[in-house]
Order: structure tokens, then sequence, then C-alpha cells
């Protein structure tokens, strides 16, 4: 069926072998993927947490040369706890990836991709400031939605929901 998902990195390598994505970040390091999905029409690949600052810098060589928007996902109580959403878009090829971090509950932090794509400084501060997503080597990471003084990660699960008293 072709609306079927194709999960799993070898199934999604084996039918996504022309992806320039794909090709540049197994060439560059074969296990910077741990994990792929192709669900309607939309490629994710889940990267290493260390490797993220890498693996933007490798895809936009490739030729996406956009990054459209970061999210965040708190999957309290599963671990590992946080998803963090690098969307990317390629003009010339007319694609987009996902690329996908998950992090831990305890301490949970990724470089900063702001030395790649400056247009991730404002989103690495909303996820830090809504969920507590540290971006080590971000330049100016402080709360941008929250004022300063605010207490605790609102959108982080187990925020209490009157908040902190």
């Amino acid at each position: 069926m072709a609306n079927e998902p194709i999960t799993g990195k070898e199934a999604v390598f084996a039918a996504l072998s022309g992806n320039r994505a794909i090709e540049a970040l197994n060439s560059a390091d074969p296990e910077i993927i741990t994990d792929a999905r192709f669900d309607r029409n939309e490629l994710t690949l889940t990267v290493q947490p260390d490797k993220i600052r890498s693996a933007c810098e490798t895809v936009r060589a490739a030729g996406y040369n956009f990054f459209s928007d970061l999210t965040a996902v708190d999957w309290y109580p599963a671990e590992p706890r946080f998803q963090l959403s690098y969307h990317l878009l390629s003009h010339q090829l007319k694609e987009r990836v996902r690329l996908r971090v998950m992090l831990g509950s305890e301490e949970p932090a990724v470089e900063s991709i702001t030395s790649v794509w400056p247009a991730a400084n404002q989103y690495e501060r909303e996820v830090w400031d809504l969920m507590g997503v540290r971006f080590q080597g971000h330049p100016d990471l402080r709360r941008i939605m929250m004022p300063e003084e605010w207490e605790g990660h609102p959108l982080q699960k187990t925020y209490p929901v009157e908040g902190y008293r």
C-alpha cells in the first residue's frame, strides 16, 4: 500500500535511496541517524543528541537551505522525555526533512544550531523558556515569553496547573 508509513532506519534508507539528506548524513557519519520514518510524504530522521549541530551543517551543505522552525514535545512519563523537531526545507530540491532529537529528563540539553542557522535563535529561546531544554553555546539564552523571575517551565507536563506557590 502506497500510504502505509515506512518505519525503521534500514527500511526508510532502502525506500528513499536517492534522498540527498539521507545520503549526506549517512556518508558523513553512518551512526548519526539512529532511526527514521517516512509517513504522509514526510521524512523524519532521528539524530543522536550530541550530533545535531553537525547534522544540520551536513544537510545544509546538501542543499537544505532553509530552517523553518523548531518544536518540542514533553512525553512525560516516558523516557527519553523530550523530543525536539527541527524542520528544514530545500528550495532547490523542493523537499522537506525533519531532524528529531530525543532527550532524557535529567538535565535536558543539546547543542545550539544558531551558528548554522541564526534564525534558530528565537525558537531555541522559546523552547528553553517554556520546556526547560538548554541549548549549549546559544549566544543569548534567556526567557523570551515568561518574565525573567518566573520559576519553572510552564509547558512541562510536571509543571503545576496553578503554578508554583
